[in-house]
């Protein structure tokens, strides 16, 4: 997959840009997808509902445990309505999503 990568670094953590799926059969992380425009996302279902901040509350339990860390490090930083989502996770060093990733990035 070309295009931008999904993950940067940003102040010590890291920025992801997702595509969330809300109301999914089960929550996981599906691997990186083309989002138009040279842009790449990764892809993330949650089981919650799109209800009163629900799925977005799904995502940062998901992305918390996925990393190893505190629920609390995980912020939303846009998109908060929509499906295309960025989130920073703090004190998550670059190499450690790098090295992660590296199951999609081949």
């Amino acid at each position: 997959m070309s295009g931008q990568p999904f993950f940067s670094a940003d102040r010590g953590g890291v920025r992801l840009v997702l595509r969330v799926t809300p109301s999914a059969r089960r929550s996981g992380i599906f691997g990186p997808v083309d989002v138009g425009e040279g842009r790449t996302a990764l892809a993330v279902k949650v089981a919650a509902q799109p209800v009163e901040g629900a799925a977005n509350e799904a995502l940062i339990d998901l992305l918390a445990k996925e990393f190893g860390v505190a629920r609390s490090a995980v912020s939303l930083v846009s998109g908060a309505a929509s499906r295309l989502k960025v989130v920073r996770i703090a004190d998550c060093p670059l190499p450690k999503i790098a090295a992660w990733a590296a199951r999609w990035l081949g």
